[in-house]
């Protein structure tokens, strides 16, 4: 049976107090340590003080708060997108997207997509991903229809994998293809703390948008959609878009300040990965890909005997909750050499 723990957080974000105890922990997905990081913390007040808690108005009101606008061409910018659409979280941003394209073309998904791009149900494909983009370009290029609409995740961050979407350069030049990707575990992590876009290949027919929660490694309650200038214009015309609250100001405004901060993070958590790896013993027993922090062991029950040793790591069944526990070490920037180790001698 599973165990459950409700905490409260230590003032360090590595440990945390359940039941009375302290434990180690290596869970979450606060990859680059920003919830607790100090720096940022003061960055984010700093915006509390010039734009208040939150904005409880619609991004349609005729009076509006510039640091929106700001924070979206940032966005862009930082990850290599023609244009941004920020909301007040990624489930939302990845709502909006979906339910505007998959009218425009028959809809396929990918292995393991997250139920935020589910439209209706749980699509149930079974495949490994690189089985799935292989017969997906061999439907396509044989099928009379035109228009496709592929939803997928841009990673496995459960196993973990990484996916490989060259196969986009396979469909025939008369197809038009619009691909939604959900990149909420690899934006910030991805291509050197960039996100997805980078390792995309070019395909003229071939519309890429990117949504995502910012709400793990970027550290902030917020949603964003990348994607051309067009279709971020078409997505800000949505009834979703319009009418909803925006995420608060103060943590946009400590998104554009903050980029030493995550470039620091992201290299921290770097050099912690690499000391879990050269320290792992028995690498058999995990499946890890590189430069992603999280690790999924092999071993049935190694939560208990870690948690013996007062140290919780990630250990819940998915996708079926009657299943086995998936157990997973996660490792975050906040985490010290001496954590890593205690670890590695608890192992």
């Amino acid at each position: 049976m599973q165990q459950k723990f409700n905490f409260l957080t230590s003032p360090l974000a590595n440990k945390i107090v359940a039941k009375g105890d302290e434990y180690l922990y290596f869970g979450g997905t606060a990859y680059l340590g920003i919830p607790q990081n100090s720096n940022f913390i003061k960055l984010y007040t700093e915006g509390i003080a010039l734009y208040g808690l939150n904005n409880g108005t619609s991004r349609g009101n005729n009076v509006q708060l510039g640091v929106y606008n700001e924070a979206e061409t940032f966005a862009a910018n930082r990850f290599g997108a023609e244009a941004a659409l920020i909301t007040s979280s990624g489930y939302l941003a990845a709502k909006l997207t979906v339910r505007l394209h998959t009218q425009r073309g028959e809809i396929r998904y990918a292995p393991n997509t997250h139920p935020a791009l589910w439209l209706n149900g749980n699509p149930e494909n079974y495949l490994d991903f690189a089985q799935w983009s292989k017969e997906i370009v061999t439907e396509i290029n044989g099928s009379k229809s035109k228009d496709w609409v592929l939803l997928s995740n841009s990673m496995n961050n459960l196993y973990p994998e990484i996916y490989d979407f060259s196969f986009i350069n396979n469909f025939s030049t008369d197809k038009n293809i619009t691909l939604i990707i959900d990149d909420s575990h690899g934006i910030g992590l991805l291509n050197g703390g960039n996100s997805v876009l980078q390792s995309l290949p070019k395909s003229t027919n071939v519309e890429v948008i990117v949504v995502a929660s910012m709400a793990k490694a970027l550290g902030l309650d917020a949603g964003v959609v990348l994607g051309s200038t067009k279709s971020i214009s078409e997505l800000k015309q949505s009834d979703e878009f319009y009418g909803a609250s925006p995420p608060a100001a103060a943590g946009l405004y400590a998104f554009i300040q903050a980029q030493d901060i995550y470039r620091d993070s992201y290299k921290k958590l770097q050099e912690n990965v690499k000391i879990f790896k050269q320290q792992l013993a028995n690498k058999n027993e995990w499946y890890f890909v590189d430069d992603f922090p999280v690790f999924l062991c092999k071993q049935p029950a190694i939560e208990q005997r870690l948690l013996e040793q007062k140290i919780l790591i990630s250990s819940f069944p998915y996708p079926d909750r009657n299943g086995k526990n998936l157990n997973r070490i996660v490792l975050s920037s906040w985490h010290s050499e001496t954590d890593i180790l205690q670890l590695v001698t608890a192992l």
